[in-house]
């Protein structure tokens, strides 16, 4: 399966560690990962600002890099949401449409497509938390967020629930924002910080009153 590999911007600046992980998991996983080397951005910052527009160099040049790709993968529940959901600032070609339908997000590529069963090598003894953006959760869709009164699930946990030694810890109103909606932590920082704060101290108090860690 011949995949072109995506890295964000900001994990590419910021995280680039994650952007190894990503690749060096698809290949464990059988995929045949390229990447194109002058990929740039998808074009989320200027929509996020309300400038969709000018986002459209950026979109051009992302299905100019994607193009002809079985699937585009990438580890970043937002971009995907860019791609999928908001790449309009172009002309919808056929070849825009086939770029923006095979993006997919590195949980639900190996959940939905690949549909791996078990990680064999995988062992991580330690208690974790999830945490979803806002895009991955109510954009596209990788976990159902606690508003809507469905069956429950959860494509990330159902992956790490296939790794040996994971526990789970339940973090109080899971779903809530983090506070960095892209551009929103530049313009509206003192927002953002409290948002994060509330998140974090919610947790330890749920702590405090006796739930686990």
């Amino acid at each position: 399966m011949r995949v072109g590999l995506f890295i964000p911007c900001y994990m590419d600046a910021f995280e680039p560690e994650v952007g190894v992980a990503t690749l060096e998991l698809l290949e464990r996983l059988g995929c045949t990962v390229e990447y194109p080397v002058d990929q740039t951005c998808c074009g989320q910052p200027m929509t996020n600002t309300g400038c969709h527009q000018d986002a459209a160099a950026a979109e051009a040049l992302f299905v100019k890099n994607f193009s002809g790709y079985e699937f585009i993968v990438a580890p970043s529940g937002s971009c995907v949401h860019q791609v999928r959901v908001n790449m309009t600032a172009i002309e919808q070609t056929p070849e825009v449409r086939a770029v923006r339908e095979r993006t997919f997000e590195l949980t639900e590529f190996i959940h939905d497509i690949l549909k791996v069963s078990e990680f064999p090598w995988a062992r991580f003894p330690h208690k974790i938390g999830l945490h979803y953006n806002c895009n991955s959760l109510r954009g596209i869709n990788l976990a159902s967020p606690s508003e809507i009164k469905a069956v429950p699930f959860s494509k990330p946990r159902a992956l790490l629930e296939k790794v040996a030694g994971v526990e789970f810890v339940e973090p109080a109103r899971w779903d809530e924002c983090c506070g960095f909606g892209g551009t929103f932590s530049v313009f509206e920082p003192a927002v953002s910080v409290k948002m994060g704060q509330d998140k974090k101290f919610m947790h330890i108090a749920r702590i405090l009153n006796g739930a686990p860690a």
